[in-house]
């Protein structure tokens, strides 16, 4: 059951990302902010709904939340100052785009670069446990995973359409033979290795 707020009082915002540990594409983040009667009989961390039940949850938290924003930082620029800094730069990004200023955030994970000097508590699982959080949640997978599938319409031998852009062996197997898009993180480390054939005497 997942706790409609995290403390009474101050105005809320939840945040969470999409798409860290891609090998292509950008990383989105989402911030929500929910009113006291906010409700959904499905919302859960998106990583345990189904893509069907996403959607139905992305329109209801668009027409239902107080404020929401969703931002994304795009390959270059994870490439640029790193993944972890980029997800931190789409989190503030969405924070900074709310039509109301939040006075307290929720953050889903262990790490955060403070916000404008705003207090923020760092949640483990937090999209499993409070529901702006999970709201977030499923704003930056639903935004990512449609993103995702407009790439793959012009580079569907990735399979972007199934695998969003995460490292599954079709996706290996398609850098591998195909080599790289403009989308891909060289950053990560995604290029297959030479064969180094020893030099004979």
């Amino acid at each position: 059951m997942l706790q409609p707020f995290y403390q009474q009082g101050l105005i809320e915002a939840g945040c969470d990302e999409a798409g860290r540990g891609c090998y292509a594409g950008p990383v989105f983040a989402a911030a929500v902010i929910l009113p006291d009667n906010f409700y959904h009989p499905l919302l859960n961390d998106s990583k345990k709904v189904t893509a069907t039940n996403r959607q139905i949850l992305k329109t209801f938290i668009e027409q239902n939340a107080m404020a929401f924003s969703v931002a994304m930082v795009d390959n270059v620029e994870i490439d640029r100052i790193n993944i972890l800094k980029a997800s931190f730069k789409a989190m503030h990004l969405a924070i900074a785009d709310l039509e109301i200023v939040p006075e307290i955030l929720l953050i889903d994970g262990n790490r955060f670069v403070p916000y404008n000097n705003l207090p923020h508590y760092c949640i483990i699982q937090g999209d499993g446990k409070y529901a702006s959080i999970a709201a977030a949640s499923i704003l930056a997978k639903t935004y990512r995973d449609a993103y995702m599938l407009q790439l793959h319409e012009s580079y569907p031998v990735y399979d972007w359409k199934k695998n969003k852009g995460y490292g599954t062996l079709t996706h290996r197997n398609a850098i591998e033979q195909f080599g790289v898009t403009p989308y891909h993180r060289l950053s990560f480390n995604i290029l297959p290795k030479q064969l180094v054939l020893p030099l004979g005497k």
